[in-house]
């Protein structure tokens, strides 16, 4: 499993820490392991509807940040549930560019077994970091 769950964290967050053996690997186990918090199986998103998200930022961590933020918001503004389908992360001038597709469809409580409400993700105790040859985040969530 390229996530897991952290016990020790109190009742009011969700804390996971997911690996890649490269970014665009670890940023699409972290996507998937925000959106399990919300519901139990994610094979039951059906890839109904695209979107395109084009981010950047001159710190890793904080692009990460951004883009677990932004999976939220589709979440909450739009109820459609989010898995990345291709993704790339260029490094030009010191900054950070991410570019996924992310797929999906709208929250359907018949077939997406609802766990916990994400509201948001926290800065507390995350990071991003180059481990063992490949990628890790550590990633806590306001529920």
């Amino acid at each position: 499993m390229p996530y897991y769950y952290l016990e020790e964290i109190g009742t009011a967050d969700i804390a996971f820490e997911a690996t890649g053996r490269d970014l665009p690997e670890l940023f699409s186990d972290a996507a998937d392991a925000t959106i399990n918090v919300m519901i139990d199986n994610l094979d039951s998103i059906e890839p109904r509807e695209t979107r395109h998200i084009d981010l950047s930022n001159d710190e890793l961590d904080m692009l990460l940040f951004n883009f677990l933020q932004e999976l939220i918001y589709f979440k909450d503004a739009e109820r459609l549930l989010l898995r990345v389908r291709h993704a790339q992360i260029q490094v030009k001038d010191e900054k950070y560019f991410w570019k996924a597709e992310v797929a999906g469809e709208p929250l359907d409580a018949a077939r997406h077994h609802q766990r916990a409400d994400v509201k948001a993700v926290t800065l507390h105790d995350f990071s991003v970091e180059k481990k063992d040859g490949g990628w890790r985040a550590r990633v806590l969530l306001d529920i």
